[in-house]
């Protein structure tokens, strides 16, 4: 995989994936930035986040799953003191399918967890990560 960032001017930076696909990112006025785009730490829970989701609907589908939506809720606590890394991650998923399992659900979430989210395996080594979810009730088994 490759990315690019470049600097555009302030605090303000364009990142481009390999895939060729761009994200503009930019800092908080206090830092000298603009505010018109997405942190860096912002990003990195984004992809966190992403990445879970599309192994839990994935796993899902394959396993002929009726999932409608997904849904994942990132809240994550940071260091006070620089580095600012993050000390704690929690994901909420949320869930929808008329009929969907909940040990479906809970075993799609646990195996993106320990066996294919790159990201949060590359991150739980650093950072403890833990996770809830709900199933939509209207669209429950």
């Amino acid at each position: 995989m490759k990315a690019r960032v470049s600097w555009v001017e302030g605090m303000m930076f364009t990142g481009e994936s390999g895939s060729g696909h761009a994200i503009v990112l930019d800092g908080a006025p206090e830092n000298g930035g603009r505010n018109v785009g997405i942190r860096p730490m912002e990003l990195m829970l984004l992809g966190l986040a992403g990445c879970t989701a599309f192994d839990v609907v994935l796993i899902l589908k394959r396993g002929r799953e009726p999932v409608t939506d997904c849904v994942v809720d990132v809240d994550a606590e940071r260091a006070s003191a620089d580095p600012k890394v993050f000390t704690t991650i929690h994901l909420k998923y949320r869930l929808s399918g008329h009929g969907l399992s909940p040990e479906k659900v809970e075993r799609a979430i646990q195996l993106s967890k320990d066996k294919y989210c790159s990201a949060s395996i590359m991150l739980g080594q650093v950072v403890e990560i833990t996770h809830s979810w709900t199933v939509d009730p209207r669209h429950a088994a």
